[in-house]
């Protein structure tokens, strides 16, 4: 069973919330390759790597925590590409022509970079179409992300089941409280 408290985001999404708060102590889905295979079993993620075959070892969960500090990294300061870089020049993206029109084919020098590559690319996809819209929840507490894609653009939280909700209870709270002062 999938334990973080947020899925069905974009690739790059789902790694960087492998990484939550609960009960005031930080979680971490990828800490062994058990973790990791419940994160590659999630339907985003079976999604988004297709039908390529993907192995829950050591490799990939080494390959994926180094995508992962990488968009961390990102996030923290734009300019700091060197991890993000690192996992993307692991593979070569080739066109080729199809019946179908162009194809993309990766090549990669380890296939346990497969996932890693993807959720790199599938963030940096994400800021150029709409960067805008990836954010960081508006809980302060909360260390989560998402992409929106809300019609207005106005998501602030992760979930409305969670902090949208304590947000809106937090208010209510105050405005009750305030009333009896």
């Amino acid at each position: 069973m999938d334990p973080r408290p947020l899925t069905g985001e974009p690739i790059s999404v789902e790694l960087l919330n492998t990484r939550w708060i609960q009960d005031g102590r930080w979680q971490d889905l990828l800490t062994s390759p058990d973790g990791l295979a419940i994160w590659l079993a999630s339907p985003t993620v079976v999604s988004e790597l297709g039908e390529h075959p993907v192995h829950a070892d050591e490799p990939t969960l080494a390959a994926l925590l180094r995508a992962r500090d990488g968009l961390a990294a990102l996030l923290a300061d734009p300019a700091d590409t060197a991890a993000a870089d690192a996992v993307l020049a692991r593979g070569v993206l080739r066109l080729a022509a199809s019946p179908q029109g162009v194809v993309e084919r990766l090549e990669l020098d380890d296939l346990a970079y497969y996932p890693a590559w993807t959720a790199v690319r599938s963030h940096l996809r994400l800021i150029g179409d709409r960067p805008d819209r990836f954010r960081k929840c508006a809980n302060e507490a909360c260390v989560l992300h998402f992409f929106d894609i809300s019609k207005n653009g106005t998501r602030r939280w992760c979930s409305m089941t969670g902090c949208g909700n304590r947000a809106k209870a937090s208010r209510h709270y105050a405005r009750t409280r305030s009333g009896r002062d």
